[in-house]
């Protein structure tokens, strides 16, 4: 199992300051020892409407030059432009489908295999059969582009931010709904635990479609801060043999913070 560090708490996601460029943010994870970097697809780390084809060779030769993998990448949720596979408007379902295209072909350019699908929500008026259909059918589409890129898209269950995938189960159903060999699974330990469940039962549930992971412990504290079992967590996953990379998604959610104090790589894994 490898480490990854999710760029969030260096960029302007969810708000403005403080954030750094995307090159010093691959050095300084290179300098504390990761393997990988998850990329928010977020300005002004990787909107992918804001890379040209020089910047996009540049962030790459950075990349080598510090041997740090695209461990994977994800579009930043939210409204605006259009991230709502679920959306009411259709123009938003289209265009939702055109941020994954991009997002998609950016970081296969950049050498990643993966790419989070995140839902989206059901707003009130639609139904959840209605919304739920929306997002398959987004899904089902953005599957075609990235099997193209050879790329495998995750479902990610986000209980915190979301009501459509919350669960394990939700994202399972998804996952099997959409039936292309390139819709895997993931799960972030965060959104597990504010569902008072178990983590290492989302392994087990999961199994051998488990493809990636992000790791944060209640409250976005770093792994062991907070209540989180995550010894039984690697254990469970050594059992099932998981390859993918644990990535740190942590500290985001707050900006009384040193961003460099939370790159530390945890003891507990």
């Amino acid at each position: 199992m490898k480490l990854s560090f999710n760029t969030w708490v260096y960029s302007s996601f969810p708000v403005w300051v403080p954030a750094y460029p995307l090159e010093e943010t691959i050095k300084r994870l290179a300098r504390i020892g990761y393997d990988g970097i998850e990329i928010g697809a977020a300005s002004p780390h990787a909107y992918p409407k804001y890379l040209n084809h020089e910047r996009r060779q540049f962030i790459k030769q950075v990349l080598d030059d510090n041997g740090i993998a695209v461990s994977s990448m994800l579009p930043a949720p939210g409204g605006g432009p259009g991230y709502n596979p679920a959306s009411i408007l259709p123009e938003e379902r289209q265009e939702t489908v055109q941020q994954y295209r991009e997002v998609i072909e950016l970081c296969a350019q950049w050498g990643g295999k993966t790419v989070i699908y995140l839902a989206g929500w059901q707003i009130f008026g639609v139904s959840r059969a209605q919304a739920w259909d929306w997002s398959r059918s987004c899904l089902v589409e953005v599957a075609k582009i990235a099997a193209d890129h050879g790329v495998t898209m995750v479902v990610e269950p986000q209980a915190v931010d979301t009501n459509l995938i919350e669960g394990c189960d939700d994202a399972i159903q998804l996952m099997e709904d959409v039936g292309a060999p390139n819709v895997k699974l993931m799960f972030d330990t965060i959104h597990a635990m504010y569902r008072s469940e178990v983590l290492t039962d989302y392994v087990y549930q999961m199994g051998k479609n488990l493809h990636h992971l992000h790791l944060s412990d209640n409250d976005r504290l770093p792994p062991g801060q907070g209540r989180g079992d995550f010894v039984s967590l690697v254990a469970a996953l050594k059992e099932i043999d998981y390859q993918g990379y644990l990535t740190m998604e942590i500290a985001f959610n707050r900006r009384d913070i040193e961003p460099d104090k939370w790159l530390v790589k945890p003891t507990t894994i």
